[in-house]
């Protein structure tokens, strides 16, 4: 060590922690060769102790508060260092400043689903995760079993192992609550303070507590989110039949909506509307739902009236019965100018298709002795 060193050391008589972190919880205050002033201003801030550890043995404790490193208020360093006969030269302690300030907006979390007897579901999984703050009440007991020789503690060291605590307690108290899981959203914050209370036995022993703890979700399998949404939406349908023709409307709407697509979605969707509506009227495991209501039969096919063209006049109108008796009167010939509504411009009689067969179907046999 240089002379200039060694001056430094004997004049430097204020010792303090301004901490500019958010994570650091123990910093060791850093002298040459730990050589601490008889006399020396002590500074402990609000939010922090400061912790004297002389030869490897936790000698004094202080609050917040200004101190005069003296005999009248280190009576334990005082019988370590002998100063009762007037020894009042440099001595050698280890200063730990502990932050006592609360640690928030810590993040916790089940890496795997908590198994539990679910009154409603049965035997279920369940995820959750949330926030939670931690809080050193006992310095020296948390410098003692934790901390030990670290010249600078933070947060992240004891995350891990108290997200452990966390999510052990967790699964014990919400198997043990018996709470159904849908019910389970609006107890979020009893859950929460029971949680805690439990949590922070365990963790006095490292002297530290837990002041807030909060569930922010409580989640289930995809599987059984699906089975729910669908048995929630069976729930809000009400009448089925009523939910089946809203379902076609909506189907054939968006269809109109959609100009790349829309005939053939229409058809689709009013075909899926009236078979499910169909479906759902015939009597099943669920009853009848429709009342037992028929399906109304589809109206009788327009028959066509004809006019015929002949020497520049036109007759009519006909139906196919007065044509086919005009066929086998010869009155109307395969040559005979014909149209209906409809129909693109006259057409010879034999070029229709539904007045074609009025000249291919021959009488039967006269009967006998006729």
């Amino acid at each position: 060590m240089g002379i200039f060193d060694f001056l430094s050391g004997e004049f430097i008589d204020v010792i303090h922690w301004t901490n500019d972190t958010r994570d650091t919880m123990v910093w060791r205050f850093e002298r040459e060769g730990h050589e601490i002033k008889y006399g020396a201003k002590l500074t402990v801030r609000e939010g922090q102790a400061a912790v004297f550890v002389h030869e490897g043995q936790l000698a004094d404790v202080f609050t917040p508060g200004l101190y005069m490193l003296e005999t009248n208020n280190m009576p334990v360093l005082t019988t370590l260092q002998h100063w009762d006969h007037g020894f009042k030269s440099p001595f050698k302690s280890e200063i730990y400043f502990v932050n006592t300030t609360r640690f928030t907006d810590l993040k916790w979390g089940t890496k795997n689903p908590i198994m539990l007897r679910d009154p409603e579901f049965g035997p279920t999984r369940l995820r959750a995760f949330g926030t939670y703050s931690i809080r050193v009440t006992d310095p020296a007991k948390f410098l003692v079993e934790i901390v030990g020789t670290d010249g600078e503690f933070t947060m992240d060291e004891i995350s891990f192992q108290i997200r452990n605590i966390i999510v052990q307690e967790f699964s014990r108290a919400i198997a043990q609550s018996g709470i159904p899981v849908l019910d389970m959203a609006a107890n979020t914050a009893d859950l929460g303070r029971l949680i805690a209370a439990e949590v922070s036995k365990p963790l006095a022993a490292y002297g530290l507590t837990m002041p807030e703890f909060y569930i922010e979700n409580i989640s289930l399998p995809p599987a059984v989110e699906k089975a729910l949404d669908k048995r929630t939406s069976m729930g809000l349908a009400g009448d089925l039949g009523e939910y089946t023709r809203y379902s076609a409307a909506e189907a054939m709407t968006e269809a109109a909506a959609n100009p790349a697509g829309g005939g053939m979605a229409a058809g689709l969707g009013a075909g899926m509307g009236m078979a499910m509506g169909t479906q759902m009227a015939q009597p099943g495991p669920w009853g009848p739902v429709a009342a037992q209501a028929q399906p109304t039969p589809p109206p009788p096919p327009v028959e066509h009236v004809w006019h015929i063209a002949e020497k520049g006049e036109t007759r009519g109108p006909y139906s196919k019965a007065d044509l086919g008796r005009m066929a086998s009167e010869g009155a109307l010939k395969r040559q005979s100018w014909v149209w209906t509504a409809g129909q693109d411009g006259w057409m010879r009689a034999e070029d229709v298709r539904e007045l074609a067969q009025l000249f291919t179907v021959a009488p039967p046999p006269p009967p006998a002795g006729a």
